[in-house]
């Protein structure tokens, strides 16, 4: 196993990770933006009030992406099996 196969299977392990952890992030950090700018408006500072809806808007978005996500890592843990398969051969 060479640096370059090792760094190539990092590269590709970190870019998995931030590709399906991006859209839940994303929404959250929408959705907590949204919050804070309604409490900033307002002047309600209740700590549920930007706690539940995001965990809310988290648990819309597994079930949106959820089956996306879940294929994403699949197609990758199958593609990391393939190259170990191949290292061995």
């Amino acid at each position: 196993m060479t640096e370059e196969t090792i760094i190539n299977i990092a590269q590709n392990a970190l870019l998995t990770i931030l590709t399906v952890s991006a859209p839940l992030l994303g929404i959250s950090l929408v959705v907590g933006l949204a919050v804070s700018i309604f409490q900033a408006t307002t002047q309600i500072q209740e700590q549920t009030m930007s706690f539940i809806p995001k965990i809310v808007s988290v648990i819309l978005a597994l079930a949106i992406f959820g089956t996306w996500m879940l294929r994403t890592l699949i197609d990758y843990t199958n593609s990391l099996y393939d190259s170990i398969l191949q290292l061995i051969r």
